[in-house]
């Protein structure tokens, strides 16, 4: 490693990086259904919505083990990628306002998508290859990118931008930015081995072999049976908050605060719970989470809600981070990074693909008539809001400004109406339920190996 290599410049530029690695997600991914539902998005177009993301997941190991690794530098791809999906989102935008059906839009969001989840990989290689002592600065540059979620959402709620268009567009400049960066990050070549690259060891079969351990096989299927639920959480969570009349980009960020603290607590919470504890109290929070926004939501009980949205601190660190320490302890060191691809290939991919696609038909199931009318009025008030602004930007008139200021209050009310109306009790308490049920067959036949839990 060159001295270079261990500058405060290379450090700088790392944690830049990863704060705009973040941001770029941050700044859409659970505020999109506040602008999405007013423009016609119906709980099934969410579950495409939501679907694309887990599909690219599950792509994207593939993408990162045949090509990015092996034939490119890192940060000239990363670069690329970027830049294509800026380009994909704001055209994405684009066709939002332009009335384009919700199809067509999912299919440029999946566009994004595509391009966006290797770049997730790409960033940890290109800052673990590039510092001197990855065990210590690592977590300090990855904490970076938490901040730049929490910075996205702070922005959206500033800018008061976390119900409308401009968030798409914030995102597809924050990446367009990230790709121009991209080519200035410290250089990271393609590893250079004289193994041979197989299908087997790009879809990560050696990992196959942790199948045999009853105990990690029990865990994934956990682990993937609980990301269904999980997947409510991503497509609902944001539009209690704006039901509540709550600042939707702020409030959502404080879920990632809660990420920081509870991680910072985690060493603690190993030496005194162990790997099984570890993983039902993250379990445990997903219930109590669902549980008080059944309860809260109806009522738009403020506390309640905010108190599910801080969980997401207990519920991502103390079962992901947790799994993934498991992970590295059960797999045999030589195939430690296929069994870490196979855990996100089922977790982030199997399970929240399915998910989203249960979200969407519980939403559907239970949005009744009058919400469905409210939606339908909203949609017809976008547009009018849009020719509005049209003949306003020409040369408008006062008439014009107060029929624009009557129409932004006639849709406030038909917002409300819109989410109200909607049977969050069910939309909330199934997911609940199911969680339930994960954490109960998990308790009770996980056995957690003795050199294991002497080892947490």
């Amino acid at each position: 490693m060159t001295q270079s290599s261990n500058s405060k410049t290379v450090l700088v530029k790392l944690s830049i990086m990863m704060f705009l690695q973040f941001f770029i997600w941050g700044a859409w991914y659970v505020t999109a259904p506040n602008y999405l539902g007013k423009i016609g998005f119906t709980g099934n177009d969410f579950g495409w919505t939501y679907s694309v993301g887990p599909i690219a997941g599950m792509i994207s190991p593939f993408f990162v083990g045949m090509i990015a690794d092996r034939f490119f530098s890192a940060q000239k791809v990363m670069g690329i990628l970027h830049l294509l999906g800026g380009g994909v989102m704001y055209y994405a935008a684009t066709q939002m306002s332009s009335g384009s059906t919700p199809g067509t839009i999912n299919v440029l969001i999946a566009g994004h998508m595509l391009t966006y989840y290797p770049t997730i990989a790409l960033s940890n290689t290109i800052a673990l290859k590039n510092l001197s002592d990855p065990n210590k600065q690592f977590p300090f540059i990855r904490v970076f990118g938490t901040l730049g979620w929490i910075a996205a959402g702070l922005s959206l709620t500033w800018l008061s931008w976390e119900t409308t268009i401009n968030m798409f567009y914030l995102t597809a400049t924050a990446a367009l930015v990230l790709g121009v960066v991209s080519f200035v990050l410290p250089n990271t070549p393609p590893e250079s081995s004289d193994e041979k690259l197989t299908l087997a060891k790009v879809f990560g079969v050696d990992a196959f072999a942790l199948f045999k351990d009853r105990s990690y096989l029990i865990f994934l299927i956990a682990s993937t049976l609980i990301c269904i639920p999980l997947a409510f959480y991503y497509q609902l969570a944001s539009r209690v908050v704006e039901l509540a009349q709550l600042p939707v980009g702020l409030t959502m960020s404080y879920g990632q605060m809660s990420e920081v603290l509870f991680m910072l607590l985690m060493p603690l919470a190993f030496k005194r719970f162990g790997i099984k504890w570890m993983l039902l109290i993250g379990m445990g929070a997903w219930v109590l989470r669902y549980g008080l926004f059944a309860l809260g939501a109806p009522a738009q009980v403020s506390w309640m809600i905010l108190s599910g949205i801080i969980l997401h601190g207990v519920c991502y660190d103390f079962f992901f981070v947790t799994g993934q320490i498991y992970t590295n302890r059960v797999a045999n060191p030589r195939i430690r990074a296929q069994a870490q691809g196979l855990l996100v290939f089922f977790t982030l991919g199997v399970g929240l693909f399915f998910g989203a696609k249960v979200a969407g038909k519980l939403e559907t199931l239970y949005t009744p008539e009058a919400s469905i009318q409210a939606a339908a009025q909203l949609q017809e008030a976008e547009a009018e809001t849009l020719l509005l602004n049209e003949q306003i930007a020409k040369g408008g008139s006062d008439t014009l400004n107060t029929q624009l200021d009557a129409l932004n209050a006639r849709k406030v009310e038909l917002r409300q109406t819109q989410l109200a109306s909607m049977n969050w009790k069910m939309i909330w308490g199934i997911p609940a339920i199911m969680a339930l049920v994960v954490m109960v067959f998990f308790g009770f036949v996980f056995k957690e190996p003795k050199e294991t839990e002497q080892e947490a």
